[in-house]
């Protein structure tokens, strides 16, 4: 019998992490006698505190293990979903679904196939990496799980990466196959010359449509790729021929690694990330214990799968046996696909949550007339019930049905139960809104690459905002004094300092790179995150700094231009990016911004006393150009730092608009859509420093107004 056939005991191991502790027992509990100079206590999960975990079930010690579960377990369950495209209509059509067993039997073919390429090109090492490049697709699953399946591993390559960052990735890891879409093909075929190692390109796109001899893509694509050293074949013929083979699995173990997971990094080249199965299982199972994920549910991937966030939820998803339906490939259109999807699970990040909440706002409580009346009612009434101390709810049986999941069905969102934030801190007043707009459990996560991307996490029913929650269950972790911050874990009423952490998901350092992986951790085995964290009684942690990316202006004041950049974007519906920049020998704050159209042109409108639209995008760049329009954003913009109780250090004081300023093409945002400062300086330094010159100007002209 196999290990598999029975009811997976994962449902019922994961039951208790999903309770909450006793009322008025910390999330997190502080170890005694482990504080040591420097350090706070050594926290864990309210439950752990004799031991990590590592798995929800003994049989399951290895990412291969947790797809092998559920495709045994339940094998005609729905699994991988794509929207086909239709080139008469020219339209996108309905979600079209592969089964667990379907994708099982992929998996292992293309597995085989890839070990069998591998070898008739001389590769002699049995264990290896294999890259991947494309945007999520089901193929990129397959792909991943077909690895696993032979004891090989996954390099990823960011979709949206220019060919130098990718050539240095492939280089780097000693690529010798690369499996990807069409597209792509070109660009490795030009980079092949740098790259000596490579010999196989695998297309996820048919190269085959029945053309005439030697006019299919496949004919032309070979006798370019011929004169190259390299072999060009497409998944379907890998797959046949891993079927012609008949092999069985080569299955891991878990301390094999499942992926070299490669930063985006906002500065110096990518690190590859060394991540192992074991590690895989680990963060899966704190997905599993933080959300409740079964057959019944459906999550949407977008997301990119090259980052080790969306990867996690889709191990975590796996083991539920979790319906995973991806995006058509363009992010501006993604409702469209959750209005087909109609996903109970979604996982984003705040840029997105951003979005949703400008758009829900102005459509309900800053709308005119009863509907924002209405609105505004409701959320009074909602607020006042999440602040009841005897029983907090964020749900109304009357509202939640009438305005909710209305507001829920215009994005797709009206069946979704969980929705999850990671990768950056999500507003407290934006968290506040979501719980009460969608009365389901809004949760916020915080974790690293190297962590596995999960290390704490917020309790479903708890509806604090403004923190990440208590440990997983797979993590310990403390606080380390920075004193040149003036962050002590001395500090009242609360220890503050860099948050550390020791974890089942740990990496096992970074590729090729002692030195780094020497720098990121302690001699006792403790990763130095980087964050800086308090912890309240409750044990829950909240970011409220960074240590790398802090700002000292002239009068010694330290500036956390990420926080005031949160705050704004959160406040300001027009605003879409932000980059706060304060010079080390200013007293004050200046910043570029990119500006949300649908929602700049109306209040530029307003300002200027004339219609603009928002689909003219001349108009929209002359107006955010205007300078009366830059002094009403100024305006609006000091508006939300007093009401956040912002020092005055703290307020923007001048701003250029643009449309769209930072972008991963322009090598400004990473290809996780983090900024990279530096090289945002060195770009706009020439308008920072008119910035800061218009702001002196005036103050000189009128010395009653200086700061």
């Amino acid at each position: 019998m196999s290990l598999f056939s029975l009811k997976p005991i994962v449902f019922q191991n994961v039951e208790p992490f999903r309770k909450p502790p006793p009322k008025g027992q910390p999330y997190s509990i502080a170890l005694p006698g482990t504080e040591k100079p420097d350090r706070s206590k050594v926290y864990r999960h309210w439950l752990c505190k004799d031991g990590l975990l590592e798995t929800l079930d003994p049989n399951v010690r290895t990412a291969h293990d947790i797809f092998e579960s559920t495709a045994q377990y339940s094998p005609r369950s729905r699994c991988l979903g794509k929207r086909a495209y239709d080139s008469t209509k020219q339209v996108w059509g309905p979600y079209e679904w592969e089964d667990y067993g379907t994708v099982q039997k992929r998996r292992a073919d293309f597995g085989v196939g890839l070990v069998e390429l591998h070898r008739m090109a001389g590769v002699t090492d049995t264990k290896y990496g294999v890259g991947l490049w494309c945007q999520n697709r089901p193929e990129w699953q397959i792909t991943d799980l077909a690895c696993m399946s032979q004891s090989l591993f996954s390099v990823s390559l960011y979709d949206t990466l220019g060919p130098e960052a990718s050539e240095y990735i492939m280089r780097h890891a000693n690529l010798h196959c690369v499996v990807t879409s069409l597209p792509h093909i070109a660009t490795l075929l030009k980079l092949k010359p740098r790259l000596p190692s490579l010999k196989i390109i695998v297309s996820l796109d048919p190269l085959d449509a029945g053309e005439a001899p030697g006019l299919s893509k496949q004919a032309l694509l070979s006798d370019m790729a011929s004169d190259l050293g390299i072999t060009i074949l497409s998944i379907a013929k890998v797959e046949e021929l891993g079927a012609s083979l008949k092999r069985p699995y080569n299955p891991p173990g878990p301390e094999d690694i499942v992926t070299i997971n490669y930063t985006s990094g906002t500065t110096g080249p990518p690190k590859g990330v060394i991540l192992t199965h074991s590690a895989a299982v680990a963060a899966a199972a704190c997905s599993v214990c933080t959300i409740k994920q079964s057959a019944e549910d459906t999550i949407c991937s977008y997301l990119p799968l090259a980052h080790i966030y969306q990867r996690m939820s889709e191990h975590g998803a796996f083991w539920g046996g979790v319906k995973i339906g991806f995006f058509h490939g363009n992010i501006l259109e993604l409702v469209d696909d959750l209005k087909l999807l109609r996903p109970t699970i979604l996982t984003s990040v705040p840029r997105l949550y951003n979005r949703f909440g400008g758009a829900i706002r102005a459509q309900t409580v800053e709308a005119p007339g009863f509907k924002g009346v209405l609105s505004r009612h409701i959320v009074s009434t909602k607020t006042a019930a999440i602040n009841d101390k005897h029983n907090p709810t964020n749900k109304h049986a009357i509202y939640d049905r009438i305005w909710g999941k209305k507001i829920g069905a215009a994005l797709g969102l009206d069946r979704t139960n969980s929705m999850v934030s990671g990768s950056a801190p999500l507003d407290p007043s934006l968290h506040h809104f979501l719980r009460i707009v969608f009365g389901n459990d809004v949760i916020q996560g915080y974790g690293l690459t190297e962590t596995y991307a999960i290390s704490l996490a917020q309790y479903s029913k708890d509806l604090s905002s403004g923190n990440c929650g208590g440990l997983v269950p797979a993590a310990e972790g403390c606080l380390l004094s920075v004193p040149d911050m003036e962050y002590l874990v001395t500090d009242k009423p609360y220890p503050r300092g860099e948050l550390m952490i020791r974890s089942k998901t740990l990496f096992n350092g970074y590729y090729k790179n002692e030195e780094e992986t020497k720098k990121a951790m302690t001699e006792d085995g403790w990763f130095k995150t980087g964050d800086i964290c308090t912890v309240d009684e409750m044990g829950r942690f909240k970011i409220i700094d960074r240590r790398k990316n802090v700002l000292k202006l002239a009068q010694g004041e330290y500036i956390s231009p990420e926080r005031i950049e949160g705050v704004y974007l959160a406040a300001c519906n027009f605003l879409a990016q932000a980059f706060v920049h304060g010079d080390s020998v200013q007293t004050f704050l200046v910043a570029i911004f990119g500006v949300q159209p649908d929602f700049f042109a109306p209040f530029a409108s307003k300002v200027l006393g004339g219609e603009i639209s928002a689909t003219d995008i001349q108009a929209v760049k002359k107006a955010a150009a205007h300078e009366k329009v830059r002094a009403a954003v100024v305006k609006e913009l000091d508006k939300v730092g007093r009401k956040n109780k912002f020092a005055g250090y703290e307020r923007v004081k001048n701003c250029y608009l643009f449309i769209d300023p930072f972008t991963v093409e322009n090598e400004l945002l990473t290809p996780t859509l983090k900024l990279k400062r530096p090289p945002t300086v060195k770009k706009f330094r020439s308008e920072l420093d008119e910035l800061y010159r218009e702001v002196l100007a005036k103050e000189k002209a009128n010395p009653k107004g200086k700061l």
